[in-house]
């Protein structure tokens, strides 16, 4: 009775504080209501011009492929690759997929549809979407290299160390909560007929779904949009934070508090307030350490860090994705810490492998054609098939490993 007293108590606490700082922010909008409209704009005009072309493809096709039965081929067939690696379910490699070659929050997002179809445990899902929330490769290739830095050069240095890091700190995630209570049936390891095996499971998956096609791909279409809808809220609420907080100092206070941490490891002054914005949001943030006075590759490794920390704009979102099911938000958030300073490190040997930064700035010229090309075929057939070929090395590396499993279980009936 007394511990169910206090924990009304603490949350009791907590909604109040809530309150307050939801009467401040109102009261802060009311008074200064161009700064308000500035930083909507701000935060509708990147919702509308990056996120919402670049995520709704990736939402639609991951509705569409988790409808048809997809996660469920992919979990028989790569059970072998991802449960020793990652300690994650075979499913989990359809996230891995999508959330490394989109961007966030779809990792959450699919990762909460796991857990509610009963694909996966809690532990699990926390050690899933702890490392697949990454920022999108066109973003990091084209609007932070090119876009900011007018170095498309840098982009092959930060979507590389980022990527590294994360699946780095899903390796290290595997340690997570190794006494897990909950059991799931795990599907068959026989490496006999295990694509026929997967096929059947998708079958029987397809089977029960008892949507006609069309309202499967309408239904696919209105989720989408209204997930993006949410993230597109998220995204012009703390523009308008953001805005706010600079207009009164907080983020330059919260930047010179950063610097007590991050002064003596050798930054300069000047990239602090990019890494206070960061800490909020990671757009801007991104291009306030591109425009920093400070060495070039102090701004690079400020990117990185603040591209793997992602912003409490994008932890809201990822919140919001979850919070119709038992995942927890703490697993996460501590996750995006490590993967910052993983980041952070990995920026930074990058860049001191690869010498000279400013060797590989393209001319004016070339950046413009760039730019003019970013959705060219070319570069999105190379991405396609780069995608193909990691997936298709994973595919063999399943079936090899089934083999294995037979031919050890085949020599141990031998010898009895």
């Amino acid at each position: 009775m007394v511990g169910k007293f206090k924990n009304n108590s603490r949350k009791d606490i907590a909604r109040l504080g809530w309150t307050v700082l939801a009467l401040a922010f109102t009261a802060a909008m009311i008074y200064n209501p161009r700064i308000v409209f500035e930083g909507s704009v701000t935060g509708l005009k990147t919702w509308w011009n990056i996120v919402f072309p670049s995520l709704l493809p990736f939402f639609i096709a991951s509705e569409l492929l988790m409808s048809f039965g997809v996660v469920h081929f992919m979990g028989v067939l790569l059970e072998p690759v991802m449960r020793p690696l990652f300690k994650v379910p075979g499913a989990g490699s359809f996230v891995v997929a999508v959330g490394f070659t989109s961007g966030y929050p779809i990792g959450a997002m699919l990762t909460a549809r796991l857990r509610s179809d009963g694909l996966c445990t809690r532990v699990e899902a926390e050690r899933l979407m702890s490392f697949t929330n990454n920022s999108s490769p066109l973003f990091m290739l084209v609007a932070v290299s090119v876009g900011m830095f007018n170095n498309p050069g840098l982009g092959v240095l930060i979507a590389g160390a980022h990527y590294m890091s994360n699946l780095t700190l899903g390796l290290i995630l595997r340690f997570y909560a190794g006494g897990d209570p909950e059991r799931l049936a795990e599907p068959p390891v026989s490496g006999r007929g295990v694509v026929r095996q997967a096929f059947r499971k998708m079958l029987k998956q397809q089977r029960q779904e008892n949507r006609p096609v069309g309202k499967i791909m309408g239904d696919a279409v209105k989720n989408s949009v209204a997930n993006l809808l949410n993230i597109g809220g998220f995204i012009i609420l703390f523009a308008v934070i953001i805005k706010l907080m600079s207009t009164a100092g907080i983020i330059e206070a919260f930047a010179r508090t950063l610097g007590l941490f991050l002064l003596p490891l050798g930054f300069a002054p000047d990239i602090l307030p990019a890494l206070g914005s960061g800490f909020f949001e990671m757009t801007i943030g991104s291009k306030l350490a591109s425009e920093a006075a400070a060495p070039l590759m102090q701004q690079v490794v400020a990117v990185g860090m603040i591209l793997a920390w992602s912003g409490l704009s994008v932890h809201a979102q990822v919140a919001s994705m979850i919070s119709e099911t038992d995942i927890r938000m703490l697993p996460f958030v501590v996750s995006r810490v490590c993967h910052t300073c993983l980041a952070g490190l990995y920026t930074y040997l990058a860049c001191t492998w690869a010498g000279t930064l400013e060797e590989t700035a393209a001319p004016v010229m070339a950046v413009t054609r760039l730019l003019q090309d970013v959705s060219f075929t070319g570069f999105n057939f190379k991405v396609f098939l780069l995608f193909i070929l990691l997936l298709a090395t994973v595919i063999m590396a399943a079936l090899i490993l089934h083999t294995l499993r037979d031919v050890r279980v085949l020599i141990a009936r031998i010898k009895l």
